[in-house]
């Protein structure tokens, strides 16, 4: 199992990455509870070997791209900052739509993240309230003139990717996709086929498998492992193209998730869990 991918033919990165939702207050609005511990799990996650952070301009709102700023800026040669736009948080509990004037997202995301170029902009929802090709053909544009390096999208089925493929060439598909929540099978297949990064959000779900006494008990135990670690372990394994993204605001969770990768799942540890989820 390779430790690495190569995202739209340019970055290479660790897989195992780390998604920046959870530095903020409460995960998604404000500024985080305890600034300066998020401020250090950003530097422990590189110093742990991360060149991916996955974030959104809707986390904070603002709050989660500054963050980073704050913490990497200027960022270390190979580091690829992912952001997305098109899916507001105007109050806590609350979320909308927009795909209109992508421009200006990817402006004051810039602005944020203190860059010149973002080089991996994902479609955080595709807005039913404009057209897919306009929204699509807007971020063409805004990589041609090298504001953004590379697409991705967020949450869509294998028809939505190939309509956009026909616009601008996509590199990555984030999907809520984890050990107990399967639906998008078929979209991690069809990444594999075409060498599409697929970034599972909410990716150590459990649920009841990691109960006292279940299923994931026996297996945890003989790597001496947490169900989390089982959980991410399980989606490197998964596939090629599989870059997991668990988020978290405190140090230490952060080294016990990245210590997933040195559990090594049998086959028939693999096989499994597999027949667990879904």
């Amino acid at each position: 199992m390779t430790s690495s991918f190569v995202l739209g033919g340019e970055h290479t990165v660790h897989r195992l990455a780390f998604g920046a939702m959870q530095i903020t207050g409460a995960g998604v609005w404000g500024p985080p509870a305890d600034h300066d511990e998020a401020v250090r799990v950003l530097r422990r996650a590189v110093d742990l070997g991360v060149n991916l952070i996955d974030t959104a301009d809707s986390y904070g709102p603002g709050v989660s791209e500054e963050l980073i700023a704050e913490a990497l800026h200027p960022y270390p040669e190979g580091l690829v900052i992912a952001t997305k736009g098109g899916f507001n948080r105007p109050g806590p509990g609350r979320w909308t739509m927009d795909g209109h004037d992508l421009r200006r997202k990817v402006e004051d995301s810039l602005r944020r993240l203190r860059l010149e170029r973002i080089d991996l902009y994902q479609l955080h929802r595709v807005d039913p309230n404009r057209p897919a090709e306009e929204q699509f053909g807007e971020l063409a544009e805004l990589r041609q003139e090298g504001k953004i390096g590379h697409v991705g999208l967020s949450e869509v089925d294998v028809e939505m990717i190939e309509r956009a493929r026909e616009i601008v060439p996509i590199v990555s598909v984030q999907n809520m996709y984890n050990l107990v929540e399967r639906d998008w099978e078929p979209v991690v297949d069809h990444c594999e086929k075409h060498g599409i990064g697929f970034f599972p959000w909410f990716p150590i779900a459990t649920g009841n498998l990691a109960r006292p006494g279940g299923p994931l008990e026996e297996i945890a135990a003989n790597h001496a492992a947490t169900p989390a670690q089982l959980a991410l372990a399980w989606l490197l394994r998964r596939s090629p193209v599989m870059l997991p993204i668990p988020g978290t605001s405190k140090v230490a969770h952060l080294e016990e998730n990245m210590g997933a990768e040195a559990v090594r799942l049998t086959d028939e540890e693999y096989t499994a869990m597999a027949a667990l989820g879904g």
